[in-house]
């Protein structure tokens, strides 16, 4: 189980890995049209991603239905990886203060929940057993679509965020309305953006930002791009739980071995002594019958 798991994160690394140089490009064009571009006669630059993205209902219901993306895995025998997820479901559950609708991906998470009194309409667990981008954006979609309806004033999403093989860290991320402080929502003032034909002196020109010239105009390009954005971020969030689940197998498999290896020591000790101390009794009666 342990050489399967850690086939299965190297995919799922793999896969992670190949999808950031486009989310990085997609932020970086993000990012451009934010300050509406850089170029000797810029367009006028978006006020806010988020404003733009976040419907007046949204923006005045903070406390209306809250849709929740909660995601483990189908099976068992990794670790605390479940019961760590499950429990940071609970407690976002409960800091809500209002209605709330869950959308349990994973049957582990989805058999916690209804232990807890919470049920969902429909089974998303494939979406976690066999990760695709068709089937993470057909969701990812829908949420959009009853969002921009006013049916969700937020979706919250809570997921095990993989840090590295030994550690995997339950997260709770927003994703709609994006999120100011995000990097592709973070508000540009006009005293913000840089000058005609100068990159921006901060992270973005470290990243090594392009002049992008924009066309048509940045609103334009945004109603384009973000709804690319948040796809890609919600299936970002099941490639990392499937990796951070991979990874939390392949740490209690080898953890189950070393234990095994150990207790299988311990017990040949033991049988060493016993076979020892049987031998020495047979010794000394032998030596009792023939002193007699």
């Amino acid at each position: 189980m342990k050489l399967v798991a850690s086939a299965k994160l190297r995919k799922a690394q793999k896969a992670i890995e190949g999808m950031r140089p486009y989310e990085n490009a997609l932020t970086d064009i993000l990012v451009a049209v934010q300050y509406g571009g850089i170029s000797p006669e810029p367009p006028a630059a978006l006020k806010s991603l988020s404003d733009f993205v976040t419907p007046a209902h949204a923006a005045g219901a903070p406390h209306g239905k809250t849709a929740i993306v909660a995601v483990s895995s189908n099976s068992s025998l990794c670790g605390g990886f479940n019961a760590n997820v499950v429990r940071k479901a609970l407690e976002t559950i409960r800091s809500c203060g209002g209605e709330v609708e869950v959308f349990p991906v994973g049957r582990k998470m989805t058999e916690a929940l209804r232990r807890a009194g919470y049920t969902a309409d429909r089974d998303l667990n494939d979406l976690i057993g066999h990760p695709s981008y068709e089937k993470s954006a057909t969701l990812a979609r829908e949420l959009a679509r009853r969002f921009e309806e006013g049916e969700f004033s937020r979706v919250v999403l809570v997921y095990n965020h993989f840090v590295s093989t030994s550690s995997q860290v339950p997260v709770e991320e927003q994703f709609l309305p994006l999120a100011n402080g995000s990097g592709a929502a973070k508000s540009a003032s006009a005293d913000d953006r840089p000058a005609p034909g100068v990159l921006p002196e901060d992270k973005y020109a470290e990243g090594g930002m392009l002049p992008y010239i924009l066309e048509p105009d940045a609103q334009a390009l945004a109603a384009q791009l973000l709804p690319q954005v948040q796809m890609l971020k919600f299936h970002a969030a099941i490639l990392d739980s499937a990796a951070a689940e991979q990874a939390a197998r392949t740490i209690a498999m080898q953890t189950a071995t070393d234990n095994a290896e150990d207790l299988l020591g311990e017990l040949t000790l033991e049988y060493n002594k016993g076979r020892q101390q049987k031998i020495t009794a047979e010794i000394l009666d032998l030596l009792g019958g023939a002193a007699e």
